[in-house]
């Protein structure tokens, strides 16, 4: 049984499956790269996956799409392709790696950097916000969901913060994007990084970074695009200019098969799945002895993941007895988010993370929680 969906989703639509084969099988060509039949399917595939992820997102123009390797890539191309030394830049203690550590990575090249502490359910203050904000303040960036617990963040306010400052707005879709509504326009997003491997169901090595029209954005990385070839210098051109080198087809393909899918079921429909069955695993596990359950108490505060502990019990080792006696895959540890822990008190231990996906049922999650009653036994029966 799988419930990492928060880290890559599986199994995946059968139509992405068909998606990669086919682009690999059928098509096989690169983008820009001839005149022939095959590259320009190659072409078409790349602006279907364009135009999908943009009717996703309500993006008026999908040419200010960047695919990229995964979220990773977009938040590092989001940061280092628009502030320098002597910009200021507001975030959480509840953000993943990939958006902290590009940011400690600017703090030494001269960019300002301010760390909100979140509460203990993991939300941050507006107001706590609002205060850090400096003169020289260029940049909000906040993780729409935590991936450790699942706190939604209030995005709308935040946004409005970064309209009053004259800042951009930064939002880390990862835990939030196939899940919960994002328009860039309502929300003000200005730079939105989603991976594709998570909620939009697509496969791993995929993943896009949008851009406002407004924001000026610098390339990170050099090379070839199948245009400008006589110029010198990389032309920053929407999108070909940030998509140097050979795309990944055959994955932008499947993610075009994944965002479908998600707009074919309803983003209301998918939410609402996926918090019936955490709401069922949390009421399931409070019955256990000396589980603590993490995050906002009222489940319209969080999405696509549920963090516990058990007093007694080390969380990777509890993770290891679920994957051995019942083969039931779950995260444990630190989930690639050091702060967020300290906040939530979990540090260094960590937490068991459950993540179901779209086609995760309530008999497994009932199968899971029973699981864990047996696994939690023997565990402290054998301390």
């Amino acid at each position: 049984m799988y419930l990492d969906n928060a880290a890559t989703s599986f199994p995946k639509p059968e139509k992405v499956y068909e998606a990669v084969i086919h682009a690999m099988r059928d098509v096989g060509a690169s983008p820009g790269r001839g005149g022939y039949r095959r590259s320009l399917e190659a072409g078409r595939i790349l602006f279907q996956a364009r135009e999908a992820a943009a009717a996703l997102f309500s993006i008026s123009d999908s040419s200010r799409i960047i695919f990229t390797q995964n979220a990773t890539g977009a938040l590092n191309l989001a940061l280092q392709g628009t502030l320098a030394a002597g910009d200021h830049v507001i975030t959480t203690s509840m953000e993943h790696n990939s958006l902290l550590r590009p940011l400690y990575a600017l703090r030494n090249k001269g960019v300002e950097l301010s760390v909100i502490m979140a509460g203990p359910d993991g939300v941050v203050s507006v107001d706590d916000i609002r205060r850090a904000v400096r003169e020289n303040t260029r940049m909000i960036a906040v993780s729409h969901v935590s991936n450790v617990c699942g706190a939604i963040q209030p995005i709308k306010q935040l946004s409005e913060i970064c309209s009053e400052a004259g800042a951009r707005f930064l939002l880390d879709a990862a835990q939030s994007a196939g899940y919960l509504p994002i328009d860039v326009g309502r929300y003000a997003v200005d730079l939105l990084a989603v991976p594709g491997h998570k909620g939009l169901l697509g496969p791993s090595g995929t993943g896009l970074l949008y851009v406002a029209p407004h924001v000026n954005l610098k390339s990170v990385i050099q090379g070839g695009t199948g245009s400008h070839s006589t110029a010198e210098e990389q032309p920053l051109v929407m999108p070909d200019g940030f998509e140097a080198g050979t795309h990944n087809i055959p994955g932008i393909a499947g993610l075009q098969a994944g965002i479908e899918f998600v707009l074919e079921r309803g983003l209301s429909v998918a939410y609402q799945h996926e918090n019936t069955l955490l709401n069922l695993a949390e009421q399931a596990l409070r019955d256990i002895p000396g589980v603590t359950i993490y995050g906002p108490v009222d489940p319209s505060g969080r999405c696509s993941v549920l963090s516990f502990t058990a007093s007694g019990v080390d969380s990777t080792l509890l993770a290891a007895e679920l994957d051995h006696r019942f083969d039931i895959a779950v995260r444990a540890g630190l989930h690639c988010a050091p702060l967020a822990h300290r906040t939530l008190g979990t540090f260094p231990g960590g937490t068991v993370r459950v993540s179901p996906g779209w086609s995760t049922t309530s008999e497994e999650i009932a199968f899971f929680s029973d699981a864990v009653v047996k696994c939690i036994a023997k565990i402290r029966k054998s301390a």
